[in-house]
């Protein structure tokens, strides 16, 4: 008895030991129960969609691009909505062996480990041919696809669902929806689609998108059954810019039964737009200065307009031109092989493109002179040409006919564009300032904006001169064809806007912007890795001319010049007069030839390339503009009205002017030559008097007539040394190839007022 007490006392009596296992096991039978009742009864339609033969479909959403948007906001590339019918191919595949218990082989020979291996796989177009494209005849459907094409697509992208129709109207969409078209693998799906808003405007911007070379490389290919990828940017801004333009995919999870067909969507995650990208461009000033080259009727050309305030690219066209649209979903082969074959090069941004300048180079030189010290008091002679060595280099007055220009200052020899002046004064400033200058205003370099295809140009000089010919020696020869922007000499559209830009705002030389911001879909502004705002708000300025020891009395100089080159008699530029506006310019033609080929013949064709670069307001200047026409007699014929239109309206958009901007069609190229341009409904009367300038010339005889070739960047000319030889070489250098409204001015001449008082005032901007 005393034990089972201490036994009792010890631990708890057996009777409540098997209440208490019969508690636990009457707790897990209810919860067994629960599972059981939440499972086949609360959860009786999820699982029953599991049973057999049932399976989920993981199937990638592109992700929804960004827009591009002027820098207004308004929208030139944006996305629509496009309705597809997409071919699942390996459903379509098990399908077939579902219904019919086998699968149609088809062999191929196909390179493995560098050897010819034949390889077999499922006979995907009878598939196609046999089980889907008659029930969709049944249902009037069917198109005619690309077998090849189908083929091609199966064997090297099996999980990227093939596009059989695309861009579906609503009575086929109807169709679709309206009849259960009960195909295994047959989908209809909506894909976003890039679309330029306005045609070709801007295209050389702009750029185009395509699907990516190699999708078997992209990182989240394996996460999908099915991969739809994003469209990538693949030249311009659609390319700089496309790791911040790309959004976010989505997914789209469907239903497959037994036989393989697509019954429903399970559940969808939207995809997010990508980021917006805002550019420097004015979308009306960029159509102001398309539809004048149109006009014009030229057939390859380039226009800049730049703020000389702060360098930021107001509008950059170039013609010929094509329609970026046509790339999209991707362009046909007979487009591409037209685009590629145009001799025109309508896909070549023109005004990237480095060209001899001519003698809007004079301008440089200008500045390289100032730098060394000359002054207003440093006058030279023209007698009709310079002798370097055993040659005679000539103005362009003695092929005119016409006296030499005697003694002049500066200002009045960029007026006369005097090239024996130059010669003299680009040998007085000697070749290291004027590379020095030419560097500092961006020439001999690309200019950093975002765009593929840029040429950097050519600065030349003594160590540029060892590089591509060693063994010649530099002389002043080389430093007076520089001077007047001809023997090697090449920059592009582009850079002499920034150049005519650093002379309008007295003295700043910024770079040129493209890209003011980019920003997310709530309009703050996106940052990089290190935390920096993607593009700076700020412009960048190169330099300062007047730490150089340029002076604003000496700067209003070769302003000065500029302004007599339009507004005084004897000027080149007098067609680029605007009524009430004054404006400062400086024309240029560059002697050019190039080959035509007719089987074995080669014929040399004249092909000058003509310039003018200008400014306006003079006093305080809101655009600088550059025009550059191939194929033209005179940059003050056919370049300088030109600008004048693109000024004029430009400076009629503060006064309310509506240029009617809509969709453009891409600009024709031509090798027309081109002798004068006259706006149909221009105000001022035509020229009148001679025109002036023509083509410089480097020395007498042929030494200026450089052999050109078209789709080649410019030869190096012959430049005579100081023992009379004359050096021909050529560069190391692949290929590139890559109405007016109605005015509210009144009619006719704008009378000829006195040159402006010197502002030695400096822009607020600096």
């Amino acid at each position: 008895m005393a034990e089972r007490g201490n036994n009792q006392r010890r631990g708890a009596s057996p009777e409540w030991r098997i209440v208490f296992v019969g508690f636990l096991m009457l707790l897990g039978l209810g919860i067994l129960v629960a599972k059981l009742w939440w499972e086949q009864v609360a959860r009786g339609p999820y699982w029953a969609g599991k049973i057999a033969g049932r399976s989920q479909v993981t199937v990638r959403i592109p992700s929804v691009r960004g827009e591009i948007r002027d820098r207004n906001g308004l929208t030139l590339v944006g996305n629509r909505a496009s309705y597809e019918v997409d071919f699942y191919l390996p459903d379509m595949v098990r399908g077939f062996k579902r219904q019919n218990g086998y699968v149609p082989v088809t062999k191929y020979r196909a390179p493995v480990r560098q050897m010819l291996t034949e390889k077999s796989e499922a006979d995907i177009v009878q598939i196609v041919n046999g089980s889907i494209i008659p029930r969709l005849e049944e249902l009037d459907l069917a198109k005619d696809y690309s077998s090849a094409r189908l083929r091609k697509h199966y064997r090297n992208n099996t999980e990227v669902p093939f596009t059989y129709l695309e861009e579906l109207d609503f009575p086929t969409i109807a169709k679709f929806s309206e009849h259960d078209v009960g195909l295994p693998g047959v989908e209809i799906a909506i894909r976003p689609v890039r679309q330029y808003v306005y045609g070709a405007l801007g295209a050389h911007l702009l750029g185009y998108v395509g699907a990516p070379v190699d999708i078997d490389r992209l990182p989240d290919v394996g996460d999908y059954t099915f991969y739809q990828p994003d469209v990538e940017g693949k030249t311009q801004v659609e390319a700089s810019f496309d790791r911040y333009i790309r959004g976010t995919p989505g997914v789209r999870v469907m239903e497959r039964n037994v036989k393989g067909v697509i019954e429903r969507e399970v559940r969808r995650i939207a995809p997010k737009q990508g980021n917006n990208v805002l550019l420097t461009i004015d979308a009306r000033i960029q159509f102001i200065v398309e539809r004048a080259l149109r006009d014009a009727r030229v057939g390859r050309a380039a226009a800049v307009v730049v703020d000389p305030n702060n360098g930021e690219i107001l509008a950059m066209a170039s013609v010929p031109s094509y329609d970026p649209n046509r790339f999209i979903p991707s362009i046909s082969k007979a487009d591409w092989e037209k685009l590629d074959a145009d001799e025109s090069d309508p896909l070549t941004n023109r005004a990237i493109q480095g060209y001899a300048p001519g003698s809007t180079f004079k301008t440089v030189s200008a500045l390289a002179g100032l730098k060394k010290g000359l002054t207003i008091k440093s006058v030279f002679n023209c007698s009709g040409g310079v002798t370097y060595g055993s040659k005679f280099m000539k103005c362009w007055v003695m092929d005119r006919h016409m006296p030499p220009h005697g003694n002049l200052s500066l200002p009045d020899a960029l007026k006369y564009s005097c090239n024996s002046f130059f010669y003299q004064w680009g040998n007085a400033a000697k070749i290291e300032n004027i590379d020095f200058i030419g560097d500092a205003l961006g020439l001999g370099r690309k200019t950093g904006v975002p765009l593929s295809g840029e040429s950097p140009g050519i600065l030349p000089g003594p160590d540029w001169l060892k590089q591509v010919e060693p063994s010649a020696r530099w002389s002043d020869g080389y430093t007076a064809n520089t001077s007047i922007g001809q023997g090697s000499v090449e920059a592009s559209p582009l850079q002499m806007a920034m150049v005519t830009a650093t002379i309008a705002n007295r003295g700043i030389s910024y770079e040129p912007r493209l890209v003011k911001r980019v920003v997310d879909q709530q309009g703050q502004d996106v940052l990089d890795e290190s935390g920096q705002m993607v593009v700076s708000p700020e412009p960048k300025v190169r330099l300062d001319l007047h730490t150089v020891g340029i002076s604003d009395e000496q700067m209003e100089m070769v302003r000065k010049g500029m302004w007599k080159v339009v507004n005084e008699p004897g000027g080149t530029g007098k067609r680029a007069q605007v009524k009430g506006v004054e404006v400062a310019g400086k024309t240029g033609t560059a002697q050019f030839w190039r080959e035509s080929r007719e089987g074995k013949t080669v014929t040399r064709i004249k092909d000058n390339h003509t310039w003018f670069i200008c400014f306006a307001p003079y006093e305080v200047p809101k655009y600088s503009i550059c025009v550059f026409v191939q194929g033209a007699k005179s940059g003050g014929g056919v370049s300088a009205p030109i600008a004048q239109k693109i000024l004029e309206e430009s400076l009629a958009l503060e006064r309310g002017y509506d240029p009617g901007l809509k969709r453009l069609e891409p600009a024709e190229g031509s090798f027309a030559q081109i002798e004068q341009v006259d706006y149909k409904k221009s105000e001022l009367p035509p020229e009148t008097t001679p025109d002036l300038e023509t083509a410089d010339h480097a020395e007498s005889g042929s030494g200026a007539a450089k052999e050109k070739q078209v789709k080649s960047t410019p030869s190096i000319a012959d430049a005579p040394d100081q023992g009379g030889r004359v050096q021909k070489r050529t560069p190391d250098k692949p290929v590139d190839k890559r109405n007016f409204f109605e005015r509210f001015f009144g009619g006719g001449r704008k009378a000829v007022p006195s040159p402006p008082t010197p502002t030695p005032a400096r822009p607020a901007s600096r």
